[in-house]
Order: structure tokens, then C-alpha cells, then sequence
């Protein structure tokens, strides 16, 4: 065996063989004079062979670093005449044309970057932190090119926060496969309006049967009038969170009413008084039930919280529908303005809340999603434009495996 088939077959270079190399100790780099093996002067469009017009310039490819030395490529690409598309560059089958670095480079920076920041990539592939970012975004950017969104039946919309100065970017989810979809700047109607007339099709629109927002007006009215098919289901945690501001509100406004020796009766109550009945022990019940004698408006409050939980229980729609209506007529007779506030709220949202029985569908997935990003950002310390950190959140949670749009024989790291 030759020394340049064993370079060949150490470092598993296909479609190409190596013709000479070269060690540079000073800069720990192993240059290898390259090419295509059996399959050159082919058309990159066509794949058919060409006739030779020209050499044209001497190109070098960096590729992934090997036990510490990193390893380039040199090659001179020719221009060849294709009957169909006329005078290209011919196919470099190690590489993207024009590109400065391998298929393997674009493959081992895509799962790097998945785990780890980008400034701990770049030592590991041997390259300064702004060429590999700049390298990053173009690659990614090419691989998600021209792709659509598809069978989307089940979405979800939140909002981040990607900057300091109240900036926001809306992200739309497909809950059934868990990934993020889409993400527009801003968190208002006119960027969710973006979503559906840029994003989707008339037929994709209609095979949406299922959506899942919070409270906002914005993306409520963009769901209902883009989607004719989709049932609205409110989120169960802003519903939630609602009733719990509602009861913390009760508390705040007997807490500044109380004098100083009845404040210390309600000190400590907050959490205690948004814990789930699943979650609380005998004596946080105790504390809670002794409050009928020491504050009957709190006791009345947390009593109809509780009672509320029961809701989402409930497996009948008719059955759900008939205690809801119960609770809120209870509810309005308490006398608590922040309780009565919150059936206003709810009467206004039943038909989006009711259809939570027939499927519980929940934010939730879209939570989990969130969790991710931001540790995307914490673990980049934040990103100074929007489009970089759009480009590493559809890396990391988007609905294209990235990394897998490199060719098979290439995905070796």
C-alpha cells in the first residue's frame, strides 16, 4: 500500500484521491494536493461530463481537524463546457461549489454547535470564533433554502425575548413533533399576519385543526380568522396564572387593610395559597382552613380557586360545561372584585376553553422548547441580531434536521 492510499484510507476520503501532502510543523497542518477520483469534469447541475476548457485557479479546502493538525486540501478546479448548461466549474464532490471548507467541516461545525458554544467549536476545528460564525450562518442559511413548512395540523405560538429593551420575536411550534417552525420579529398582529400569508399556503391553513396561544387579542384573532378549521384552545397555564393573580390580589388588599397584629396571621401565605391540592400536606391545609375564622375573604377566595381545579378533570364536555357556569355564578357572588374580574375573563373565553376537555391541548411542549432556546442564548451570552439567533434555534429545535442535509458519506466527525 502506497503512503497516499493510506492518507486515503486513514482520514476516509471518498471520491477523491490524494496525489501529494505535505506536513507544516510550525502551523500543525497536513496539506493534501487532491482530486476527484473517477468522476471529474462532471456538470454540478447535471452530473454529465464535460470537455475541458480551462485550470482555473488553485483553491484551498480546510477540512475537519485530525488528532490536533488540521488538514487542508489543494486542488485547481477546471471549467468544463456541458451541453445543457454551457460553461460551469466543474463538480468538487468533497465540497459545496464556491465553498472554502468540506462537506465533513459543514457537518462536524453543525453538531458542535448543537452542544457547545461557538467560541469553544472554533478551537476545537482550528479556526478563529468569527470565521466559524460567519461559516455557521451562510451554511445554515443554505441548507434551510427553499424548505416549507409541512403537515402542520397542531401548532402553538409564544413569544421570546431575545434582547434587553423589551425586544420580542414570536415563534410558532408544531406541538405534535415538538419543533419549532417559524419565528418573525416582534410579537404583534402584524408579525403573526406575516406567519400566515408569507409561511402558508390556503390548503396548508386549512389542514390546521388544532391551536394552542395564550390570552393575547393578536394571536387569537389571527388563528380564528387564518385557520377556519382549527379549534382555539386557551392555554391552561395563563388560565391558571389568572386565577392565582386573582386570589394573590384578594390577599394583597386584606394584607393592606390588616393591622399589625392580623398581618402576622396572613404572613407566609402567598405560595401556600397557589399550591395544587395534589402538592399540599395535611398542615398547609390545616393553615389554610383556620383562615375561615381569620380572614373569610381569603378562605372564600382559595376555597373557589381550589374548587376550580376540578375543571380540567373532567372527561364529558356537557358535564364540564354545566360546572364551569355553576362556578361562575358562584364566583360573581363572592364579592371579590379580582375574583369577579376573572369570571368576566373566562365567560368572554369559554368556547377556547371548553375544548380543552375533548383534547387536552396545552403550551406546554412549546415551554419545553422555550427552556432550550434560552439556554441557547445563556450559552452564547446573548446574540447582538436577531436572524444569528433565529439561525441557531432552527439548528438546535427546528423542524429540519440540519446536520442530516450534509451527504451521507460526509457525516463523519
Amino acid at each position: 500500500m502506497t503512503v497516499h492510499k493510506f492518507i486515503r484510507k486513514l482520514l476516509r476520503l471518498k471520491d477523491l484521491s490524494v496525489t501529494d501532502f505535505e506536513f507544516r510543523f510550525r502551523d500543525k497542518e497536513l496539506c493534501l494536493w487532491v482530486k476527484p477520483h473517477k468522476n471529474g469534469c462532471l456538470c454540478p447541475e447535471c452530473k454529465r461530463r464535460g470537455r475541458i476548457l480551462r485550470t482555473m485557479e488553485y483553491r484551498v479546502w480546510q477540512d475537519i481537524p485530525i488528532c490536533g493538525w488540521s488538514i487542508s486540501f489543494h486542488y485547481c478546479p477546471r471549467e468544463i463546457m456541458c451541453r445543457r448548461h454551457g460553461r460551469v466549474q466543474e463538480l468538487i464532490p468533497w465540497a459545496e461549489v464556491y465553498a472554502r471548507v468540506t462537506y465533513r467541516f459543514e457537518y462536524g461545525m453543525l453538531l458542535y454547535c448543537q452542544l457547545m458554544p461557538q467560541k469553544a467549536v472554533a478551537k476545537i476545528l482550528h479556526v478563529p470564533p468569527s470565521t466559524l460564525s460567519d461559516q455557521l450562518h451562510r451554511t445554515i442559511g443554505r441548507l434551510r433554502e427553499g424548505h416549507k413548512i409541512r403537515d402542520l395540523k397542531t401548532m402553538g405560538i409564544d413569544e421570546i425575548s431575545y434582547c434587553k429593551g423589551r425586544k420580542y420575536a414570536t415563534v410558532v411550534y408544531d406541538l405534535d413533533r415538538s419543533c419549532v417552525v417559524w419565528i418573525g420579529r416582534g410579537k404583534g398582529r402584524e408579525t403573526i399576519d406575516r406567519f400566515f400569508n408569507e409561511a402558508l399556503s390556503d390548503y396548508q391553513k386549512g389542514q390546521i385543526l388544532w391551536a394552542c396561544c395564550d390570552m393575547s387579542a393578536a394571536y387569537i384573532g389571527a388563528i380564528e380568522e387564518h385557520c377556519p378549521n382549527a379549534t382555539l384552545v386557551l392555554d391552561r397555564f395563563h388560565i391558571v396564572k389568572a386565577l392565582n393573580e386573582a386570589l394573590d390580589e384578594v390577599r394583597k388588599e386584606q394584607w393592606r387593610e390588616a393591622s399589625e397584629h392580623e398581618r402576622k396571621a396572613l404572613k407566609g401565605l402567598r405560595w401556600l395559597l397557589f399550591k395544587h391540592s395534589v402538592h399540599r400536606s395535611k398542615k398547609d391545609s390545616r393553615i389554610l382552613n383556620a383562615l375561615r375564622k381569620g380572614n373569610r375573604r381569603i378562605h372564600r377566595a382559595w376555597v373557589l380557586k381550589d374548587e376550580f381545579e376540578n375543571f380540567w378533570e373532567y372527561g364529558a364536555l356537557w358535564a364540564a360545561e354545566r360546572f364551569i357556569k355553576r362556578w361562575c355564578t358562584v364566583a360573581l357572588k363572592s364579592r371579590l372584585e379580582p375574583i369577579r374580574d376573572f369570571v368576566k375573563m373566562l365567560r368572554k373565553h369559554l368556547h377556547r376553553v371548553l375544548p380543552f376537555i375533548e383534547k387536552p391541548l396545552t403550551n406546554a411542549k412549546a415551554e419545553g422548547l422555550n427552556r432550550i432556546i434560552r439556554i441557547v442564548k445563556n450559552r452564547a451570552s446573548g446574540f447582538r441580531s436577531l436572524p444569528a439567533f433565529i439561525d441557531m434555534i432552527f439548528l438546535t429545535v427546528g423542524d429540519l434536521d440540519i446536520p442530516a442535509q450534509i451527504p451521507e458519506k460526509f457525516r463523519t466527525v
